[in-house]
């Protein structure tokens, strides 16, 4: 094992902006929860929330509170509260967490930021099933509390090729929620405004997108774990000045690094792939790790999931509804593997991490033979790790550590692993 010096995180200066960015995020929230303008929307994070926003909401999205509750670990003691009341702990820990934390009139929100002492109420709930089923079900549990309107899109799953019908399909149901949000909103629908608002999602998805492909560079200026902290922006505060401006302030940081020769992981002698959802509430002792091992964790699944290269400012409609069916966990396991052998092929990938996370079937990707067949295909080995992304039950920290390390060994000797599990 390295010492102490080698293994230090090293801090993205950037982050400090991040911080005051959330910050503003959720006062301006809370405020507008307190004054009752504007009116409040709540999203699921692929969810249309450009048009809510060209519609003069401000938007709020609960799956960045549930992993909020699980980096925090809060998440431990509120899930049981959702368990209690019907929802079985099979199913998403985000949901269960969620949930739990209302019931028990909790939040990590309070402790993060004076003065708001509960998540927004909102004035609608607005969803697409592109995540799964549990968010339709999640956002109709607090619809039926508070007696708001729950409306949104379902999605098309199994998607090979996005054709033109499965566009027109989505395109069809996000026009549809406009008059419903008019009458929410109180304000007329303006194409312009939402022209505007794609095109500052768009020019965010390029910007994010720019910043994930620095790790392509060896040694890599960032890793997953980093991705996981400074995606924000790019998930709750997309179709905004705010979020453009915030990447243009990470990009010249991560390209400095790179002109500088300043890793990530210091002495990077591996570069692995993270295939699933995040461990929230052991990022930081992951993160470590591999920065003990030497092995920098480059790219991820999950940190792309904001990338929408489709949406176009001049047909916002069709152009929204093909990005979010271009999503990676919508498609088909051959779009999948095919889109896997770019991200290795792209980032100089040794080996995969694919996270078996127990209540999001939908995220994980490794219970259908897929890491045995890109090792066959490929020659690319992986492991799977057993997990969730916040019951922490799901997840044995001995065991996890013990096959990394086997696992960065064997890779480091040039010896493929017996068993990916």
């Amino acid at each position: 094992m390295a010492d102490a010096k080698e293994v230090k995180i090293k801090k993205i200066a950037a982050a400090k902006t991040l911080r005051k960015l959330m910050a503003d995020h959720f006062y301006e929230l809370d405020r507008a929860v307190k004054e009752g303008r504007p009116k409040v929307a709540w999203c699921t994070s692929v969810g249309p929330a450009e048009l809510l926003r060209a519609m003069g909401f401000v938007v709020y999205f609960p799956e960045n509170h549930g992993a909020m509750l699980g980096a925090t670990r809060m998440a431990a003691e509120t899930i049981p509260a959702a368990n209690a009341v019907g929802y079985s702990p099979d199913i998403c820990s985000y949901l269960t967490s969620d949930v739990g934390a209302f019931l028990q009139g909790r939040t990590p929100l309070t402790d993060a930021y004076e003065g708001i002492a509960a998540i927004p109420k909102p004035d609608v709930l607005i969803y697409n099933t592109n995540q799964c089923r549990e968010v339709l079900d999640w956002f109709a549990w607090y619809g039926q509390r508070w007696s708001k309107p729950v409306i949104g899109v379902e999605c098309y799953r199994g998607v090979g090729e996005v054709t033109g019908v499965h566009v027109a399909g989505i395109a069809g149901q996000i026009l549809a929620l406009v008059e419903p949000l008019e009458k929410i909103s109180g304000e007329k629908f303006d194409i312009d405004r939402l022209r505007e608002t794609v095109r500052l999602s768009r020019e965010c998805s390029d910007l994010w997108k720019e910043v994930l492909e620095t790790a392509a560079t060896k040694p890599s200026p960032l890793t997953f774990f980093d991705s996981t902290i400074h995606m924000a922006p790019a998930v709750v505060m997309r179709g905004t000045q705010v979020a453009v401006d915030y990447y243009r302030e990470l990009l010249p940081e991560l390209k400095a690094r790179i002109a500088d020769g300043v890793a990530a992981v210091e002495g990077e002698r591996l570069r692995l792939y993270w295939e699933g959802m995040p461990i929230w509430g052991r990022l930081r002792d992951l993160a470590t790790q591999f920065l003990e091992l030497r092995a920098c964790v480059v790219a991820s699944t999950y940190a792309n999931s904001w990338i929408f290269t489709a949406l176009e400012p001049d047909d916002p409609f069709k152009s929204m509804a093909r990005a979010y069916t271009e999503l990676f966990i919508v498609r088909s396991d051959p779009y999948k593997e095919k889109y896997l052998k770019e991200m290795i092929d792209t980032f100089g990938v040794d080996g995969i991490v694919f996270h078996d996370s127990k209540t999001c079937p939908h995220n994980t990707n490794c219970r259908y033979a897929m890491p045995q067949r890109l090792a066959e295909r490929l020659g690319v080995p992986s492991i799977t790790i057993a997990g969730d992304l916040n019951d922490l039950r799901c997840y044995s920290d001995e065991q996890a550590r013990t096959q990394i390390e086997a696992f960065v060994e064997q890779l480091s000797s040039g010896v493929a692993p017996v068993s990916n599990r």
